[in-house]
């Protein structure tokens, strides 16, 4: 097994471990995902089916492909990480709003169309960081892998 090839496997494995593990807190937690939730785990997604063509077409192109994905996930990931801690706004769709000079119906209207889960709340976290920071941090490792095997080239590539 080449260098790159074992990056690949280790960069895709990576982006599919950290699905399963979403999932896992998904339906085995009980944990539902709020919506910046579920557009972290698209770009794993893509990585996992990247790493998979980069394996069958050889492509040199596909691992920084893989990188890509990588990147968007920690991008969202710090993006979300970012809400929650306050530093700024998230989506209308899945933060709370000010309800200051609403009137009663108005309030009333808020909060029965409501997300059921608030992308603003840190429904878990271990050793001070949230779920969203751990996939920033993992999903960045996972781009340094995708870096290193698009960096292997010539002869030991294939």
């Amino acid at each position: 097994m080449t260098r790159r090839t074992l990056y690949i496997l280790l960069a895709s494995g990576g982006s599919a471990v950290l699905m399963l593990a979403a999932l896992g807190f998904q339906h085995l937690g009980g944990m539902a995902p709020c919506e910046l939730c579920i557009w972290q785990r698209w770009p794993h997604v893509i990585a996992i089916g990247i790493g998979g063509l980069a394996l069958i077409l050889r492509a040199g192109w596909l691992a920084w492909a893989g990188a890509l994905a990588a990147l968007g996930t920690a991008g969202i990931g710090f993006y979300h990480t970012g809400v929650e801690r306050g530093w700024w706004q998230g989506p209308s769709t899945c933060t709370a709003t000010d309800a200051t000079g609403l009137s009663t119906d108005d309030l009333f209207d808020q909060i029965m169309n409501a997300p059921l889960v608030r992308c603003d709340e840190v429904p878990w976290e271990m050793l001070g960081l949230s779920m969203a920071s751990w996939n920033t941090v993992a999903a960045l490792a996972l781009a340094g892998l995708w870096v290193m095997a698009a960096r292997q080239t010539g002869q030991h590539a294939a």
